[in-house]
């Protein structure tokens, strides 16, 4: 049977503290610390070279959704009442608000230096060292909103503009494209700034601190947000059904993304399996 997915909003106490709990296990383990290794080695940009599989390519979606199910795999191994619950930052926009509890993922970073002071993930709690990142800082930093460049969370409406697209993804099936809802929900804008960033990349943003760059798993919101993003795939394919992921096919001789991108029945690294057996998990789990 398979197991729901929660609004975190409506997690009880117990649920949170169970969800907690099992987070710092993963993490004493030393589990988790591979999870952001895996994040940072495939987090490739179009403008370089080889393989796009996580980011700013068709495979964003089916990725994230395969690297979500092996996280949440390793919370239920500790406790198998555990699931990974989605943040919806359409309706919770505030610092404030859930999911920025003392009992679940603590508050915004202080000023001076981004560093989150309370909650369980609070480095001076003792439990959540930084040891796999893109500098050298070992604690857990946030900056909600942005203090000193204020940005807002997307909206309902903005959201709708991804979701109201009936195409999956269009060449040349990279940040650039104008069409196509995994771009509008993966959110890469023309322009530079602010008006650049939508959707999925506004809200890590929006986060700040270890959630800017390739090792943004260190703030275990990277899962609750993801969770999200992979709710709105089940919500597209609902309203445009008969839609798939595409490329079908990989892109011939001649073509720039060839060997770039992932067509839907090749394998998707690092787990060998396709796109394609991942649009439906349906019978795994489904979301509340």
């Amino acid at each position: 049977m398979a197991y729901v997915r929660k609004n975190v909003s409506r997690l009880t106490a117990g649920e949170r503290k169970r969800l907690v709990d099992a987070f710092l296990a993963v993490k004493r383990r030393g589990e988790y610390d591979e999870f952001v290794r895996t994040h940072i080695d495939h987090y490739t940009a179009d403008g370089e070279k080889g393989l796009r599989t996580a980011h700013m390519a068709p495979s964003f979606l089916p990725w994230h959704r395969r690297f979500l199910l092996e996280l949440e795999r390793a919370l239920r191994r500790v406790d198998g009442s555990v699931t990974v619950p989605y943040w919806d930052w359409t309706r919770d926009r505030t610092a404030s608000s859930v999911p920025w509890t003392r009992d679940l993922l603590g508050g915004n970073g202080r000023a001076r230096d981004q560093q989150v002071m309370t909650g369980p993930f609070a480095y001076s709690a003792g439990h959540w060292t930084i040891k796999e990142g893109v500098t050298d800082g070992e604690f857990l930093a946030r900056d909600l909103g942005r203090a000193r460049d204020p940005i807002a969370l997307p909206t309902r409406a903005q959201l709708a503009q991804a979701l109201d697209d009936p195409v999956y993804d269009v060449a040349p099936w990279d940040s650039t494209v104008s069409r196509g809802f995994r771009n509008k929900l993966e959110g890469w804008g023309a322009g530079s700034g602010s008006t650049s960033w939508r959707n999925h990349n506004r809200v890590h943003r929006w986060v700040g601190g270890a959630m800017l760059g390739g090792a943004s798993v260190n703030d275990p919101v990277f899962w609750f947000h993801h969770a999200f993003v992979d709710l709105q795939w089940e919500r597209w394919k609902a309203r445009h059904r008969g839609q798939r992921y595409v490329p079908a096919r990989p892109p011939g001789r001649g073509d720039p993304q060839r060997r770039r991108v992932v067509a839907r029945g090749e394998k998707l690294p690092p787990w060998n399996v396709t796109p394609g057996s991942l649009e439906d998990l349906s019978r795994i789990y489904r979301y509340a």
